[in-house]
């Protein structure tokens, strides 16, 4: 037999980690097709296997590895979130996210890094102490230091290497008022510049106030005599005062007076738009809890500031200019929603998208809780009425409180609360359209002609959080764009909410990116029931060109273009392979659909010597539109032998 010698490097120590755990499991074929353990098992060790290939979309280089993290699953995908290293350094701006079916086939990646890391020295010049008076700088006043670590930033500019500190203070803000702050500042550990630099503290600075939701049913936890704003499923989930960090507590389970100043009436507000949330989030997303393992945070009303805020710790609850707290439920909504923005793949958004993403939040919460003292109706902060002057912006025309309607190339760069109008407009038109019939004001396009149609705000909700998953650190309106047409087209294969996802965006003029799906459908020629024999002669094709397979060298592909086919290609579509080579075991191969997804046809085996490749697989490729150009992948991952592909034929 002959020795190989691999090309593919091995799996990292985490990698293989995750790998060992899904063999535990036992094989996913043992396991019934759609339990929730063999699903995430088999997208762990899908993921894990294509990672362990270093694809060229990963932009990895010899020193790094990837650290993958508690598979995700949610409707119709399973996201496997990962972080990367660089010589055993964490690298800023090296996550990304491989998204799989319920078989296990990967249908999408999600990657930050946009190049690779090349050569770097990991040896500072400047010392831990010498960054952290640099970081330091970057706030008004400074309490602490939490931490201060070695990183390898690879965000913009060449990659660097960095002291990455996090430090608490005050801050002057976009209207020139002193701020709470949790920073995380990135210093060159060559130069001293500062690289980077990231802000826990996400308020909603004119989005709240003491308003009273009115006579509530609150879920308490009952300890010996004593009651507590503590939820008895969430454990960590509490409403506590912000002087004392104290939970509020009493014997009689009878919380609050009505008055907006005081504290226990603003938790109970607070308490029950949290619970609400909470609720909203497993009803219509399936997710639980707040933070990605299953949590919360405390909720603290109290703050000495007309503000709200999370920061990754907790959520803080300010006053209003008429001294009541803000915890209206778009307000809790939004604090929470930049929480679930922290605790999905990617971390909090950016390039102005944050606040967008805590106002869909807010919106959903208060859709879901259907109060009668706070009714549902897209706009943020119009109970609390933070400085006397209504609501501080308004989803379905945000010109209506100074802030732009349709997106343009200046949008990253405005101030962050500014920056939600193009996201928020474009929610609002996939939820409701441009005309609604149940109530909700009429919204317009920035481009484009003719009425829209909205799915609800439930719908637009699952396809935003699904989008969410696929989130990486390089966030933006654009990959928001390609990542909520995926979702939707994972959602609803009959193209549906993928077109009306679509026409909202093209609605707020945020444009087509080069990585945005496609997506077609049309109806099967026969019965469902009935199975033809053949396949009509447009839904099949062959190439029989011959295609050089480098001796363990990159990937070649072998195309065939479909067309003439409206419908979705077969459950039970198959890819007739013929490959020339004096070690079969050396080739693995893929088919890649139209849309990029990647579905795994052989995999590679050292001791398998046999020469050349005669086989039919048969895939279930039922999500996939049929027209298009189909791509067979082959690539030889060891040294010594050699072939090429000789013909192949795809039947769909």
């Amino acid at each position: 037999m002959k020795h190989r010698t691999p090309v593919v490097i091995a799996l990292t120590a985490a990698t293989a980690a995750a790998s060992a755990m899904v063999a535990v499991a036992g094989p996913a074929t043992a396991l019934p097709p759609t339990d929730p353990a063999a699903v995430a098992a088999r997208a762990a060790g899908t993921a894990s296997a294509l990672v362990a290939d270093r694809p060229s979309v990963l932009q990895a280089s010899a020193d790094e590895a990837f650290v993958q993290h508690q598979v995700i699953t949610t409707d119709n995908l399973q996201y496997v979130p990962f972080d990367r290293t660089y010589k055993g350094l964490p690298v800023i701006g090296g996550d990304f996210v491989v998204v799989t079916d319920a078989a296990g086939q990967t249908k999408y990646t999600s990657v930050a890094q946009t190049r690779p890391i090349g050569e770097l020295s990991v040896t500072p010049k400047l010392s831990p102490a010498e960054s952290v008076a640099v970081a330091k700088g970057e706030l008004k006043t400074v309490a602490n230091v939490e931490s201060t670590r070695l990183v390898v930033v690879n965000t913009t500019g060449a990659p660097a290497l960095a002291w990455e500190s996090t430090i608490n203070g005050t801050r002057v803000d976009d209207h020139g008022e002193l701020g709470v702050s949790r920073l995380t500042v990135d210093v060159d550990a060559n130069s001293g510049a500062v690289l980077r630099t990231h802000e826990h503290v996400t308020g909603v600075s004119g989005t709240g106030t003491g308003w009273i939701t009115g006579s509530v049913t609150l879920d308490t936890t009952l300890s010996g005599s004593t009651y507590s704003l503590r939820d008895p499923s969430l454990t960590t989930l509490t409403c506590q005062d912000s002087s004392t960090n104290t939970v509020f507590s009493g014997t009689d389970n009878v919380w609050g007076n009505g008055t907006g100043s005081n504290k226990e009436t603003g938790c109970v507000d607070a308490f029950y738009a949290a619970q609400k949330q909470k609720a909203m989030l497993s009803s219509w997303l399936g997710r639980t809890g707040f933070t990605s393992s299953g949590g919360a945070w405390p909720i603290r009303v109290g703050l000495n500031e007309t503000n709200a805020y999370y920061d990754g710790t907790q959520v803080q609850i300010g006053k209003n200019s008429a001294g009541q707290w803000i915890s209206s439920l778009d307000v809790v909504g939004h604090e929470i929603g930049h929480g679930i923005d922290d605790n999905t793949p990617g971390g909090i958004s950016g390039n102005g998208t944050q606040e967008f993403v805590g106002d869909v939040f807010g919106a959903a919460t208060e859709a879901f809780a259907a109060n009668a003292n706070d009714p549902f109706d897209y706009q943020v902060g119009e109970e609390v009425n933070l400085v006397g002057s209504g609501p501080i912006r308004y989803m379905y025309n945000p010109s209506l409180a100074g802030d732009d309607n349709c997106y343009s190339s200046s949008t990253p760069s405005q101030e962050v609360h500014a920056a939600a109008g193009p996201g928020n407009h474009w929610f609002y038109l996939l939820a409701e359209g441009t005309n609604p019939t149940n109530g909700q004001p009429a919204s317009t396009r920035c481009s484009g002609t003719g009425a829209l149609t909205g799915v609800g705000i439930q719908t637009a909700t699952k396809i935003f959080y699904n989008a969410m998953l696929m989130k990486t650190s390089s966030s933006s309106y654009l990959k928001y764009r390609t990542w909520t047409l995926t979702s939707a087209k994972a959602l609803d294969s009959t193209c549906g909410l993928f077109n009306k996802t679509k026409a909202a965006w093209d609605a707020v003029s945020v444009p087509a990116q080069t990585a945005d799906p496609t997506c077609t459908s049309g109806t099967p020629t026969t019965s469902p029931t009935t199975s033809p024999t053949t396949a009509p002669a447009s839904c099949t094709g062959t190439n029989a060109t011959d295609v050089s397979i480098p001796d363990a060298g990159s990937a070649v592909y072998s195309d065939i273009a479909i067309s003439g086919c409206a419908r979705n290609a077969s459950s039970t579509s198959t890819i007739a392979v013929n490959v020339v080579h004096t070690y079969r075991g050396d080739v693995k191969l893929d088919l890649v659909a139209p849309d990029g997804s990647t579905y795994a046809l052989k995999a590679t085996s050292s001791s398998d010597s046999t020469d050349n490749i005669s086989a039919t697989y048969t895939a279930n490729l039922s999500g996939e539109a049929a027209n298009g150009t189909w791509r067979l992948k082959a690539q030889d991952v060891y040294s010594s032998d050699t072939g090429y592909i000789n013909t192949w034929t795809l039947t769909l």
